[in-house]
């Protein structure tokens, strides 16, 4: 898993569209913040995207980008997407799962995917980081807001 205070990696995803969203595409712009969910079918994980959809006005008033990165194929990620309303961009990966290029691995014999965040500031160097193998610990909304809130005081 990524550590906070380093560079993030130059790590190229794919949106629902196709297109490729490189996270140094915005660098020298705004922050980013990536939740990655362990599958679009998980309860838990559907809830922690609601939340982050509540927040996204005050995520926009920071000049933030939210993404949800998903384990799944594009058109399967495509489909969530638009039967739930989402938002923001989600996220697939080109090659592999966008979560095995930030080190979020599939633990307990390889059956379960872990999830978690990251919040990347407008320099490229990551300002939360936090992963979890069960969905109900990945998600750590006043952290996030916390490292949202250091941000703003850092302008």
């Amino acid at each position: 898993m990524l550590e906070t205070g380093s560079p993030a990696p130059d790590v190229v995803l794919e949106d629902t569209d196709g297109r490729a969203v490189r996270l140094s595409d915005h660098r020298g712009r705004h922050a980013v913040l990536v939740y990655f969910m362990r599958s679009t079918s998980c309860p838990v994980c559907n809830r922690h995207v609601q939340d982050l959809v509540r927040h996204r006005d005050e995520f926009a008033a920071d000049d933030l980008r939210v993404f949800v990165a998903v384990p799944e194929d594009r058109r399967t990620a495509a489909a969530w997407k638009a039967e739930r309303g989402i938002p923001f961009p989600v996220l697939t990966g080109r090659h592999g799962t966008p979560h095995e290029m930030i080190g979020l691995s599939r633990k307990v014999f390889g059956s379960l995917q872990q999830s978690g965040s990251v919040l990347i500031d407008s320099q490229g160097v990551i300002r939360h980081a936090h992963g979890a193998t069960m969905p109900t610990n990945a998600y750590h909304r006043k952290a996030i807001l916390a490292a949202v809130q250091a941000l703003r005081a850092r302008r």
